[in-house]
């Protein structure tokens, strides 16, 4: 399943939102790699490995489900997760890539691939439609995360 949706960062049209900046949008994206549990409470732990300013590595368990991913960053750009093939686990992708079509108005693109195809009218075509609309709703709630954060919450954007 391949699969990518834009979230609109800054509305010039709407006074009510808190306009964000490129550094701050940058750094609660790396947060969201380098302090996962602020953004998926289901998560048990986190550890990192490998850490430097090009990316981390991840050793993250959920129960007794241990996955491994590799984050690399693309200062002010990009933060892509790779997930290497383990056990049962498919190799997989997913970015999160900061566009700016106009100076300050910022989106974030988020994109996915599971590395499996899609067969139209599939049960697996099913469920990957609940997939993206669950993809979709915690994207947004790392957006909305960061913009608490920026604004003066817990954790670090600033």
């Amino acid at each position: 399943m391949k699969f990518n949706h834009l979230i609109q960062i800054n509305d010039p049209l709407n006074p009510l939102i808190d306009s964000l900046t490129r550094e701050e949008l940058w750094q609660g994206l790396v947060l969201r790699a380098e302090s996962p549990k602020l953004f998926m409470p289901h998560l048990d732990d986190c550890r990192l490995t490998d850490k430097s300013i090009g990316g981390v590595h991840r050793e993250l368990r959920y129960g007794g489900l241990v996955v491994r991913d590799k984050v690399t960053y693309l200062p002010q750009i990009q933060v892509l997760y790779e997930v290497p093939s383990q056990g049962d686990i498919n190799a997989s992708r997913m970015s999160m890539t900061i566009e700016e079509p106009q100076p300050g108005q910022l989106f974030v693109r988020f994109e996915y691939d599971d590395g499996q195809p899609e067969v139209a009218g599939s049960e697996e075509a099913f469920y990957n439609e609940f997939r993206r609309s669950a993809y979709q709703e915690a994207d947004i709630d790392t957006i909305r995360i960061i913009r608490e954060i920026a604004a003066g919450g817990s954790g670090s954007v600033h």
